[in-house]
């Protein structure tokens, strides 16, 4: 941390956005508390002033850390804010392997790549409204996608996998690999298909900091679907 005085966390989130679970998993990993503000996507909160005040991109995730006679740090992508967490929280449950292991550093972010780059965008609700137009059955289009992206993950993970994607620790790959679980089970996804990932995604499902971070569990989730 850049300094002794514990900062003020605030998370811009919603309940089903992948991107916000990533961070929400990841505080609770660290244990830093921290204000949650729900901005509600189909209401279309993220245009809002109060959002892109903050996120200029009109998204979510957005967190923002206050520290004591500092100016606050905003970061509104989630790969950049969980390094960030990392970074400066960096005796809490470090998200990646040690830097003097960089190949395992690489393998890392390399699956958490996959998720971020090849299978999130095509859950991301603002670009299945932009194909709609198309007459594509938005669905089937995101799930052949994420099938796809979850393919290569698999490849790679059956040879890295312990109790988790990389070994038995918590890491980068796996808070970004169960939420988007969530949306590829929302699709119709097998996950039969995918034995590693299916393995891991049950034992993360079984952590308290996952459950923490589950869409069933936030402040902003319709009472129909709590758990």
């Amino acid at each position: 941390m850049t300094t002794g005085s514990e900062p003020k966390v605030t998370l811009y989130t919603y309940f089903r956005s992948s991107c916000s679970a990533r961070l929400r998993i990841a505080l609770a990993l660290k244990s830093i508390p921290y204000i949650s503000i729900p901005i509600n996507l189909l209401k279309n909160e993220q245009s809002s002033t109060q959002n892109t005040a903050v996120n200029p991109s009109a998204t979510v995730p957005t967190l923002v850390i206050e520290y004591p006679s500092q100016p606050s740090i905003i970061i509104t992508q989630s790969l950049a804010a969980l390094e960030y967490l990392d970074e400066a929280f960096p005796s809490r449950s470090s998200l990646l392997p040690p830097v003097s292991e960089p190949a395992q550093r690489a393998l890392v972010r390399t699956l958490a790549s996959i998720i971020a780059c090849d299978v999130q965008p095509v859950t991301n609700l603002r670009i299945l409204q932009r194909v709609a137009p198309f007459g594509v059955d938005r669905a089937a289009w995101s799930k052949d996608l994420i099938e796809a992206g979850f393919a290569a993950y698999e490849t790679i993970a059956k040879e890295s996998a312990g109790k988790f994607s990389v070994g038995d620790i918590i890491t980068l790959a796996d808070v970004c690999l169960v939420p988007a679980v969530w949306g590829a089970e929302r699709v119709g996804v097998d996950l039969g298909e995918y034995p590693t990932i299916k393995r891991v995604a049950e034992a993360l499902e079984r952590e308290k900091v996952v459950k923490e971070g589950h869409w069933r569990t936030q402040l902003d989730t319709p009472e129909e679907f709590r758990v």
